[in-house]
């Protein structure tokens, strides 16, 4: 057995425009099933909160290796990123100055990165000047839109690229909920 960690696992590709469809609670009981426990989600986007005796990398292999057999998907784009509570901290913790502060006035979202960094990544963004904005981070890429102009934004450009396969994009409201969760997981086990 070893260390026991609580995880933050990202779903790329799944419950998106009815492809690859996975009920959360089939979600759940499949990922008990490989052995993990303590396994919640958070809306039906692909975000699962699970306590691992692997390491990052072995955990995410077998859930990814387990989905197809799992569920009916139509796609192999289905791709796993596990976190540590440190490393989504990290992400929130070091966001751009004001990031995400202003939700009525930017879209703001995360873009978590799957084994690829964001200096590779960089290069196929096309912000349009005055509507877009876009700065690398450590495993993630910080992406706003200006909401009243979202229609003449060009981040869906990134979606025509290759590397589109290696992301997972999450709203920047969701990935501190996800933060508070892990936050509160964690102050329970501590008094646990």
């Amino acid at each position: 057995m070893g260390v026991v960690t609580t995880f933050l696992v990202l779903l790329r590709g799944i419950n998106v425009g009815g492809k690859n469809k996975v009920p959360m609670a089939e979600l759940r009981k499949c990922l008990e099933g490989l052995g993990f426990s303590g396994v919640s989600t958070f809306i039906a986007s692909g975000n699962v909160i699970l306590t691992s005796d692997r390491p990052a990398g072995e955990t995410a292999a077998r859930i990814e290796a387990a989905l197809p057999k799992a569920f009916e998907l139509d796609s192999e784009l289905v791709k796993v990123l596990v976190l540590t509570h440190d490393q989504l901290r990290a992400v929130v913790d070091d966001r751009p100055e004001g990031f995400g502060d202003q939700p009525d006035k930017y879209h703001s979202d995360a873009i978590f990165l799957i084994g690829i960094d964001s200096a590779e990544v960089m290069p196929i963004f096309n912000p349009r000047e005055g509507v877009d904005r876009v700065w690398p981070g450590d495993g993630v890429v910080y992406a706003e839109r200006l909401s009243a102009q979202r229609t003449k934004s060009r981040l869906s450009v990134m979606m025509t690229s290759p590397l589109y396969k290696s992301m997972t994009v999450r709203s920047w409201n969701t990935t501190v909920k996800l933060l508070e969760l892990l936050d509160a997981g964690a102050a329970s086990a501590d008094l646990g």
